[in-house]
């Protein structure tokens, strides 16, 4: 059953301890400095419930078609070395993924592991006859880890 499932990983080494990097990890408020979706709908909506920040907190979105509709909850999130969450769209296809971020201290430095799992749908089976779920996401994981890397080096400098 393993063709039935899709695994996208990336991951970057960021300048500054793994609590510093969970901050923004775990309170989805700040998803909007580094989330490597932000700016695809300028009028995006988007509606928080649940805790501040951590394990039952819940982030709501809707938007144009890039953006689409979808929620994502925090479902573990284990200070400083790991954070769960589930992630629910419902356009422009509905699926549901689980996104990991593992952090791995390294002397002041942190590895950031980022990996999305999930069931493929029909649709991802239909798009993956064109390109990967690892072609069509790895880009965006990169950009999103690139973007977490520069807003937490200079929070920190």
């Amino acid at each position: 059953m393993a063709d039935d499932m899709y695994t996208v990983t990336r991951s970057t080494v960021i300048a500054a301890p793994a609590d510093q990097i969970f901050a923004h990890l775990v309170d989805f408020h700040r998803w909007t400095g580094w989330s490597p979706w932000e700016g695809l709908d300028p009028q995006l909506n988007r509606s928080y419930s649940g805790p501040g920040s951590g394990v039952g907190s819940a982030y709501a979105w809707s938007g144009n078609r890039k953006a689409g509709r979808g929620s994502m909850t925090m479902v573990d999130a284990a200070e400083p070395s790991e954070v769960l969450v589930d992630v629910v769209f419902e356009k422009p296809f509905p699926s549901r993924s689980q996104s990991r971020f593992t952090l791995r201290p390294d002397g002041g430095s942190t590895e950031v592991v980022w990996t999305m799992t999930g069931t493929k749908t029909l649709m991802s089976r239909l798009m993956g006859i064109f390109v990967s779920m690892d072609k069509l996401i790895g880009p965006d994981f990169e950009r999103g880890l690139s973007r977490l890397k520069t807003v937490t080096e200079s929070a920190g400098a």
